[in-house]
């Protein structure tokens, strides 16, 4: 056994605990591709008003295309979790709200709106579109702060900043206006594309943070 002070005593344990980051990383990647390409096709060969409806229709009960849609989601969640526990130490707030958005993304996943996912104000909604509806939207709110928080976070590095404050610069205006949109004019062509554009921004974020994390060297 090495004596303290001795070389090797802490390097050790860091270095495994950088590979366990790195292997957490690389997973993460993986899951965000398979959950995006997953919920794509979903959305794609499924039945759904295209433009005009929501991402979550292509989950409804039904759906030819439920259960592949369920799958990308519970993905994704899993990516969340991964991105969290491979950033490096020190990061502050970060990983406590990824995993966050990513059980608020899970739960959206397992409670399914009705046909339209219908949302107040312009529809009436059920119960469960008010579920899933808000954890739909606390997930992304989660997502989108967690940027705000790594893009300000010294000891996340400058790539990992960087990253994070260019998605969070593309992404809070876009979440300003599908809450706009919502409010204004409700389901629509409008809403449909932010609504995409919002979660693109989401995925390929979380893809090359992955990515980015997969392939430190500390």
């Amino acid at each position: 056994m090495a004596e303290p002070g001795r070389p090797g005593t802490t390097t050790a344990p860091r270095a495994r605990a950088d590979v366990a980051r790195r292997v957490a990383g690389s997973a993460a990647a993986g899951c965000a591709l398979a959950g995006a390409v997953a919920v794509t096709v979903a959305v794609v060969a499924g039945p759904g008003p295209g433009l005009t409806g929501y991402v979550s229709e292509a989950g409804i009960a039904g759906s030819g295309h439920a259960t592949t849609y369920r799958i990308g989601i519970l993905a994704l969640a899993a990516a969340l979790l991964l991105v969290g526990a491979a950033l490096p130490p020190g990061v502050w707030a970060a990983p406590a709200l990824l995993a966050t958005g990513a059980v608020f993304t899970a739960v959206s996943g397992a409670v399914t709106c009705s046909a339209g996912c219908p949302l107040p104000p312009f529809e009436r909604a059920t119960a469960a579109d008010l579920v899933h509806g808000g954890t739909s939207i606390a997930a992304t709110a989660s997502v989108v702060l967690a940027m705000v928080t790594l893009a300000v976070s010294g000891p996340a590095g400058p790539v990992l900043r960087r990253l994070a404050g260019l998605a969070a610069a593309v992404s809070l205006p876009l979440c300003a206006a599908v809450g706009l949109a919502m409010l204004v004019l409700g389901r629509g062509a409008v809403v449909g594309v932010l609504e995409r554009l919002v979660l693109a921004v989401a995925v390929l974020w979380g893809l090359a943070t992955a990515t980015a994390l997969a392939l430190a060297r500390r």
